[in-house]
C-alpha cells in the first residue's frame, strides 16, 4: 500500500501557527500532503510556511477562483483522508450545512473521505447551543473529532477551546490513520461489552463500579473502522456512540448476559470489556429508603451470573476475549482467571493506578494466551490497544484455519 494522501485544510484561527509543527510530523511519519487554506487562515500564517514544508504549492480560493480544472472536485478524489485545523466555529457551522463558499468547504463537502477535525475557538462559542447542534450533527455524519483543551486563550483567560498541543495532535491523527488503513475484518461479527452495569437498591440507589465505557467503546470503534459488522452491549454511559454499530444499552448484569447470548452464536469476536457486578441485592426496595427510618442498613447480596464464564462454556467457533482489571498479583490473578474461564485472549491491567484504566484515555495492559508468554503493552491510547487485540485475534484465526 502507498503512502496515504490526506488534504490538510487550515482555516483562520489564532492557533494556526501550530498547525505547521502538525504538518511536518505528519511528513515524517509518511504521509503524503496537500494543503488548502481559507483566505483568514493566509492572514494569521502565510503560505509560504505550508508550501516550504511540503515542497509544493498550497492551494488557495485566488488559485480556485482562476483554475481551469474543478479544483475542490480534483483534491476530493486525491485524498483519503481530511484534515481540518483549526476547526473555528464557522468551518463547523459551513460543514454541517454543507456551505461551499470557498475552497476547503467545496473541499471537504465533495470528499468521500474521513474527516479528522481539530476545533479551537473561545469557550463562549465553544459552548454555544449552535455549535454544540453542529458537533452532533457532524459526528452523526462520521466526522472525528479531537476536543479542544482548556487552558489559556487569546483573550487572555483561562477556559476550554485551546487546541492541543501539536505532538498530541500527531498522535492522535496516526493512530487513526493507520488504523483506517485495515479493512481486515470486513465479513467478521464482532460483538463487544462495555462499561459498569448497575443494580438497583431502591428507586434511587443502586450498587456500580468505576467503568466508564471508553475502553469497550474504543474497541467498538476500531472493529467498525477495521471492517467489521459490530454490536455494542454497554451500560449506562455518557461517551458518543461509535459510527455504525447495533448498538444495544442495558442496565443491569442479568440484562447484559441476555443480550450478550442473544447475539453470541452469530460472532466472530467476542470481548467482553463490560465491568459487570459481582453481586446485586437479594431485594429492590420498592420506594426510596429513609435514612430516617433507620440506623444501620445490613444488605443481602446474591451473586450475578458470571457472562464471560458462560460464554466460556458455550463457545464454539467464537475467538473470546476477557478483562481482568486487578489492584495487586496482576499476572498471577490474570492468569488463573484466562484458564478458568476458557478465553482465547485475557487483557490485563492495573487499576490501582491514577494514570490509567477507568476514566481515563490511555491504559497499559498485559496480553495473556495459553501456553504463550505474557506480552506487555506500554501505556498508550485505548484506540491503540483496542487495534493491537484485533491484531492478536486475526493472529489467532490465521491458526486456527492451518
Amino acid at each position: 500500500m502507498g503512502k496515504k494522501k490526506i488534504l490538510v485544510c487550515l482555516t483562520g484561527g489564532i492557533a494556526l501557527y501550530k498547525a505547521a509543527l502538525v504538518v511536518r510530523g505528519l511528513l515524517k511519519a509518511g504521509f503524503e500532503l496537500e494543503i488548502a487554506m481559507t483566505k483568514d487562515a493566509q492572514k494569521f500564517v502565510t503560505p509560504l510556511t505550508f508550501s516550504s514544508l511540503i515542497k509544493k504549492k498550497v492551494h488557495t480560493d485566488e488559485e480556485w477562483f482562476k483554475s481551469d480544472e474543478v479544483l475542490h472536485i480534483k483534491l476530493a478524489d486525491w485524498s483519503d483522508a481530511i484534515i481540518v485545523i483549526p476547526a473555528t466555529a464557522n468551518i463547523l457551522t459551513k460543514m454541517a450545512v454543507g456551505l461551499t463558499d470557498n475552497l476547503v468547504s467545496a473541499s471537504i463537502l465533495a470528499s468521500q473521505a474521513t474527516k479528522y477535525v481539530i476545533p479551537a475557538m473561545n469557550q463562549k462559542m465553544l459552548t454555544a447551543p449552535a455549535t454544540q447542534r453542529n458537533f452532533q450533527r457532524l459526528k452523526a455524519d462520521g466526522v472525528q473529532f479531537l476536543s479542544p483543551v482548556k487552558g489559556l486563550l487569546a483573550e487572555g483567560y483561562s477556559g476550554d477551546g485551546r487546541l492541543p498541543e501539536p505532538p498530541e495532535i500527531i498522535s492522535w491523527l496516526i493512530d487513526r490513520l493507520e488504523t483506517e488503513n485495515k479493512k481486515d475484518l470486513v465479513g467478521k461479527k464482532v460483538l463487544v461489552s462495555a462499561g459498569s452495569t448497575v443494580e438497583p437498591l431502591d428507586p434511587v440507589r443502586y450498587l456500580s463500579n468505576n467503568s466508564t465505557g471508553k475502553m469497550g467503546f474504543a474497541i467498538a470503534k476500531i472493529a467498525q473502522q477495521r471492517g467489521a459488522e459490530v454490536t455494542l452491549v454497554a451500560g449506562p454511559n455518557q461517551l458518543a456512540l461509535p459510527n455504525r454499530v447495533n448498538y444495544q444499552p442495558i442496565k443491569t448484569a442479568r440484562q447484559m448476559e441476555q443480550k450478550m447470548l442473544e447475539f453470541y452464536q452469530q460472532a466472530d469476536f467476542v470481548i467482553m470489556a463490560a465491568a459487570v457486578a459481582d453481586f446485586r441485592p437479594a431485594k429492590t426496595a420498592e420506594q426510596k429508603i429513609k435514612k430516617q427510618e433507620l440506623d444501620q442498613l445490613t444488605l443481602r447480596l446474591v451473586r450475578n451470573p458470571d457472562i464471560l464464564a458462560e460464554l466460556g462454556r458455550k463457545k464454539q467457533k467464537q475467538l473470546l476475549v476477557g478483562f481482568a482489571a486487578e489492584t495487586q498479583e496482576l499476572l498471577h490473578n490474570a492468569t488463573q482467571k484466562m484458564q478458568q474461564k476458557k478465553v482465547d485472549l485475557l487483557v490485563a491491567n492495573d487499576v490501582s493506578r491514577h494514570d490509567i484504566g477507568f476514566g481515563t484515555s490511555q491504559n497499559e495492559v498485559v496480553f495473556l494466551q495459553p501456553d504463550v508468554a505474557p506480552e506487555l503493552l506500554s501505556k498508550r491510547s485505548k484506540e491503540k490497544i483496542a487495534d493491537k487485540i484485533f491484531d492478536l485475534l486475526m493472529d489467532l484465526n490465521r491458526q486456527r484455519r492451518k
